[in-house]
């Protein structure tokens, strides 16, 4: 995310509070909370995020928010949440890619994805056998890391990931797209009254635009 738009929106909250409001999705205004990007939707219902496992504000939204559960949570049938890792922060940012692109494969995103995060966010991944270690601990086995983090499986997905955030135009992250038609401005949420405000007002909207 922009330093300008972190500024604005996440410093002002300096706590996770609850906060019991009924968002008026309705009252969306394009240009503020969401930007149109394209005028024809995708196929399929999906929401896409762009995000960095070495990116503090994706760490949030992840792990202290749960953004990205809430809105899985709430999607509506047939539709998908989409999570895409981005090469440009960090020193082992293009193995992560590779890493979450193994994980996305064998299907184990959720049994890695909170080890990845914390340590990354330590600076604990000094190369990928850091990474090899981290998933071996989490139940994926040697030889299924071995057999598949070159694989041409892993390869196309490595490429998926990075074809999207290259048409995407992905600067900053986490970023959110719905239908590949709006992307969700996080500091069009900026004059919420908290923190559980802002979360709730932010997953609504996702949830409102991909009904839209």
């Amino acid at each position: 995310m922009k330093k300008f738009a972190l500024k604005t929106v996440f410093i002002a909250f300096s706590a996770l509070f609850a906060f019991n409001v009924t968002a008026n999705t309705t009252n969306l205004t394009a240009g503020k909370e969401y930007t149109e990007i394209r005028q024809v939707p995708s196929a399929q219902k999906e929401v896409l995020e762009f995000f960095s496992f070495y990116c503090p504000h994706c760490y949030d939204f992840e792990l202290g928010y749960k953004i990205p559960s809430k809105i899985k949570a709430g999607l509506p049938e047939g539709a998908v949440l989409k999570q895409y890792h981005v090469d440009f922060l960090g020193r082992q940012s293009e193995e992560l890619t590779r890493a979450w692109a193994l994980a996305m494969a064998l299907g184990v995103e959720e049994q890695v994805k909170t080890p990845l995060f914390e340590n990354a966010q330590k600076n604990a991944i000094k190369s990928m056998d850091d990474i090899r270690a981290i998933f071996l601990a989490n139940g994926i086995s040697a030889e299924q890391f071995d057999g598949g983090i070159n694989s041409f499986a892993v390869n196309g997905l490595v490429n998926k990931q990075r074809q999207a955030a290259e048409a995407f135009n992905i600067r900053g992250v986490p970023a959110f797209f719905v239908n590949e038609q709006y992307q969700v401005n996080a500091e069009g949420f900026s004059d919420a009254n908290s923190m559980g405000e802002f979360i709730e007002r932010y997953v609504d909207a996702v949830l409102y635009l991909i009904k839209k």
